[in-house]
């Protein structure tokens, strides 16, 4: 009994493992940017009415901070 040429094994599963990994790895950095930029910013304050208005179309904040 002669043996035959061994089979290469292929690279796929390591590489699939790779290329999930790097994609869970750009997922996870732009969630964590978009997490640190709605921490950090902090929207200057917009013309606004104060008070309530009697004409269509005029809004006011409902609690306006500033």
């Amino acid at each position: 009994m002669t043996a035959g040429p061994v089979a290469k094994r292929a690279k796929w599963p390591l590489l699939a493992w790779f290329l999930a990994a790097a994609v869970l790895l750009v997922v996870v950095a732009a969630n964590a940017h978009l997490v640190y930029v709605a921490v950090a910013s902090q929207p200057d304050c917009v013309a606004h009415l104060k008070e309530a208005g009697t004409q269509a179309g005029t809004y006011r904040a409902a609690k306006p901070a500033c």
